[in-house]
């Protein structure tokens, strides 16, 4: 009877491939669900290695980050069920609406945020803290995949169409900085400049923007003494490694000691509170003193073929007419490459230090839940576009 029961019961391996060739199962992407699940479960993982000494000092609970983790996951997974029921359309219609929300956000951040570390990016709703930045970077490029859409021609011909949505960021940007918060700005500025390019705008109007844009982002700096601070620390972390290139040292000693194939999971020294934020924004030097070149090469092509999964949704929906699917989709996965490429040059040494966490890996809040809204937003956008394409073949309503 117990083989019998065995014999009915379908072996892991078996299930997945059922599950892989069902009918129902191609109406989303499954390559990219699977590459997400893979990319999560690293973070898991990683956030739990890295964060048990500062968890146990902090909390007496070497797992306090872990559950955190968890429990910001499963809100996470909530926010993305509620967003794949949401036809792609209400974030299309409702543009205008959410861009004005990004706006009252930022602007209570400002009166009513928590100061931590010398910034106030944080609103306490009860027991959780919102990082106003997060929703207000989601909300911007819907807005502004609308607006590429609404106004495509204009954008190609005409100066004003270009400058527009720029006017919007530079407000957001402002209000950003007051923060203050340049590395938001950065990543709104780079998927900016990216998205219009792609949308058609003239060469000459991409490079003067970026050269704008580059001028705008050194003045900052140089005008703040604790930004050009980081970038002087970031050109010789060396010449002060227990002052301002502290988190930048040990973060290459981590990156050292990990050689080919690194110490091995949870056997980190640099975590043991020599480096600060190990579970955040700097936890790829962990995954690279734990697992090595090797491990980093497998964590960077999980990351590389999630973004490219995604570039190859925004391609499909433009290639079938859907404008606003495709912008949209073509913002995230810009946005999730970007912030990738530069929380790993941070990490490397490659880049000053901004506070940018790893996208799906890093231990976070709002950043990990509106990442999963994103991907979730993604999944929905593929969605549409493999019905139209059914209805179109079997002459349905969409065709």
């Amino acid at each position: 009877m117990k083989q019998m029961l065995l014999n009915l019961i379908p072996s892991p391996a078996e299930a997945i491939a059922q599950w892989w060739q069902r009918d129902e199962a191609n109406s989303y992407d499954k390559l990219f669900l699977v590459l997400l699940v893979l990319v999560l479960a690293v973070g898991i993982i990683m956030v739990t290695s890295a964060s048990v000494p500062v968890a146990e000092r902090l909390h007496g609970n070497p797992l306090h980050f872990t559950i955190r983790h968890l429990v910001y996951l499963l809100i996470g997974f909530a926010a993305a069920y509620m967003v794949l029921n949401v036809p792609v359309s209400w974030w299309h219609n409702t543009n205008l609406l959410l861009l004005m929300l990004a706006l009252v956000l930022l602007i209570a951040v400002l009166l009513f945020g928590r100061n931590v570390n010398g910034s106030t990016r944080w609103l306490a709703l009860g027991p959780i803290n919102i990082q106003a930045a997060e929703p207000a970077k989601l909300f911007f490029f819907v807005y502004l995949s609308s607006y590429l859409v609404r106004k495509h021609e204009e954008v190609r011909e005409n100066i004003k169409g270009f400058i527009k949505p720029l006017i919007i960021m530079f407000i957001l940007a402002v209000l950003l900085l007051m923060q203050p918060d340049l590395g938001t700005v950065i990543v709104m500025f780079a998927t900016s400049v990216v998205l219009l390019f792609l949308a058609g705008a003239k060469l000459w109007q991409f490079f003067c923007l970026i050269f704008t844009g580059l001028a705008a982002i050194g003045v900052l700096i140089v005008y703040s003494e604790y930004r050009w601070r980081r970038v002087t620390s970031f050109l010789d972390p060396w010449a002060d490694p227990f002052g301002s290139g502290y988190q930048l040292t040990q973060s290459l000693m981590a990156f050292g000691r990990g050689s080919w194939f690194g110490q091995g999971l949870g056997n980190s020294v640099q975590k043991l509170e020599y480096l600060p934020e190990a579970h955040t924004d700097f936890i790829f030097a962990v995954i690279a003193e734990e697992t090595g070149l090797v491990g980093v090469f497998a964590v960077l092509t999980l990351l590389f073929l999630l973004v490219s999964r995604a570039l190859w949704i925004g391609n499909k929906a433009l290639f079938k007419g859907m404008s606003f699917h495709g912008f949209l989709a073509y913002a995230l996965a810009i946005w999730i490459g970007f912030q990738t490429c530069v929380n790993v040059g941070v990490a490397s040494g490659v880049l000053p230090t901004k506070g940018l966490t790893l996208p799906f890996i890093s231990s976070g809040g709002s950043s990990l839940i509106i990442m999963l809204v994103a991907a979730a937003l993604l999944i929905r956008i593929d969605f549409e576009v493999r019905l139209k394409g059914r209805h179109a073949i079997s002459g349905g309503p969409h065709a």
